[in-house]
């Protein structure tokens, strides 16, 4: 229970990796206000979450309403006495129309695709931000977690994805940069292909969607589980020398290396950086895996070499 007493918000928590993170917060025995539309489902996550140890508080919230946004904190800042220890900007909202229009041109598609990806899952996180952020500046510390993904540094899915992703990773950096005085962490975490609901119900257990690279289905398939990115946000929190992190691009597999952290299920994570990995998404070259060893990794600008492999 190494966050018994914390006060969390994680945006977007009825399902998916929103979910994962808050069962995981709960589980080190934070209090965890969840965000969702959807009261039935809320409730039904916000009960999974009590059983886990720390408290699920339910809150009915549109990431797209500022009005919403700004009343989840005032009843924070007056039910917890204004405090506030890790914000998770998690809240997404394009998903369903990614798959819609997978194989797509942007110009074949209609442009109000960019709101629908962008408008949860970018300017809410700004939203959720700035009133998170009154809180924790006021306390003199708090930790700001935005979760992204490699779209943002290579082509993925589609241009208003890698845009918004990119804009996370940034939005993560610069608001480093203003809160690093005032004892505030903020990082944009990675996680890698995760084995959520709707990625289940779309890809992985029927034939891939027109338009979407097949090797998506085994990638996903052998994906991390929603609660793997809870795990790495408990283990940040308990890290006396989180501030070094400010700032940064933090992936999943990196963390899970860093603390020796195994997925729920005892899994390894996959790392997606090691030479290993990334020859055996090379048909031509996939038999030198079985020779190099998993330890030699390369940078991370590497990756932009995949152009959307992973």
């Amino acid at each position: 229970m190494s966050l018994s007493g914390w006060v969390c918000v994680v945006t977007g928590a009825s399902r998916g990796i929103g979910r994962g993170i808050a069962l995981q917060l709960s589980e080190a025995g934070a209090t965890v206000y969840i965000t969702g539309r959807q009261e039935k489902t809320l409730k039904q996550t916000a009960a999974e979450v009590t059983e886990r140890g720390g408290k699920g508080v339910p809150v009915i919230c549109d990431s797209t309403k500022a009005e919403d946004i700004k009343a989840l904190f005032e009843r924070i800042k007056q039910e917890q006495d204004g405090r506030l220890d890790i914000l998770v900007n998690n809240a997404y909202a394009g998903v369903q129309d990614i798959f819609d229009n997978m194989g797509k041109k942007f110009w074949e598609t209609d442009p109000s695709i960019w709101d629908s990806i962008n408008n949860t899952g970018l300017r809410g996180h700004y939203f959720f931000s700035v009133y998170g952020s009154r809180l924790m500046v006021a306390q003199g510390h708090g930790f700001i977690v935005t979760v992204s993904s490699m779209g943002g540094l290579h082509y993925l899915f589609n241009v208003a994805y890698g845009v918004g992703k990119a804009a996370c990773d940034r939005l993560a950096a610069d608001m480093a940069v203003e809160l690093k005085s005032r004892g505030v962490t903020s990082i944009s975490l990675w996680p890698g292909p995760v084995q959520t609901e709707l990625v289940s119900q779309l890809i992985i257990q029927k034939d891939a969607p027109q338009g979407l690279n097949p090797k998506y289905k085994d990638v996903f398939a052998n994906g991390e589980t929603t609660e793997l990115s809870g795990k790495c946000i408990v283990s940040l929190a308990n890290d006396k020398n989180l501030m070094s992190l400010t700032g940064k691009v933090l992936m999943t597999c990196d963390l899970a290396r860093r603390y020796g952290i195994k997925d729920v299920d005892g899994r390894d994570v996959t790392d997606f950086t090691s030479l290993k990995f990334l020859l055996t998404q090379v048909p031509y070259l996939s038999w030198l895996s079985a020779v190099i060893p998993s330890f030699l990794r390369l940078p991370r600008f590497v990756l932009t070499l995949a152009n959307g492999r992973f």
